[in-house]
């Protein structure tokens, strides 16, 4: 077999991983803000449901989508509740300095301070841009992982449903620009 057989075989299982370097600091301890039309409160539940161009904000970084579900602990009717995890649904957007992320759905599980996307994700930074089925972004450290893990929606319960094969992650990274004094003579 020879090297492009190999990695051709290796492809589906690969895993790209965004340098943290490229990514400062998220304050996963900055309070959460929200923006959107409606919200349906269920304290019993522990948790809030926004719709309508949902906008949440956090220190640097903004997650845009049709729907998010906030779970959450203590009551909002006393004013305490703590934000746990976020579900988001419906065209799900996060953007953080120099870094654009996409996808059908996301969950932002604030206790281990970690974005998950998945469907049809796309990445951009740094003038880089990465598709693949799932993303997560460690905010604690600036890493962002994608894989080519795919999504399907169920038709029944309109949830969605993993993929466990057969993604693959694409992409393009961009190069340096050389100087005609640095241009390779043919």
């Amino acid at each position: 077999m020879n090297r492009r057989s190999a990695l051709a075989l290796a492809a589906p299982l690969l895993l790209v991983a965004i340098p943290a370097a490229a990514q400062t600091r998220h304050d996963t301890n900055a309070p959460i803000d929200f923006d959107a039309r409606n919200i349906q409160l269920d304290d019993r539940a522990n948790r809030a449901i926004l719709t309508g161009d949902v906008v949440i904000r956090q220190a640097e970084m903004t997650l845009r989508a049709a729907r998010v579900t906030v779970a959450y602990s203590g009551s909002a009717l006393s004013g305490s509740p703590q934000a746990s995890r976020l579900d988001a649904g419906g065209g799900v957007t996060v953007t953080r300095p120099d870094q654009t992320a996409r996808s059908n759905y996301a969950v932002y599980d604030v206790d281990r301070r970690v974005i998950t996307m998945i469907g049809g994700v796309t990445l951009r930074q740094a003038g880089n841009n990465i598709s693949g089925g799932r993303l997560s972004i460690n905010l604690d450290t600036g890493r962002a992982t994608i894989d080519g893990s795919g999504v399907g929606g169920s038709a029944s319960s309109g949830a969605p449903a993993t993929q466990n094969q057969g993604g693959r992650v694409t992409g393009r990274f961009s190069v340096p620009k050389r100087g005609a004094a640095e241009q390779p003579k043919q």
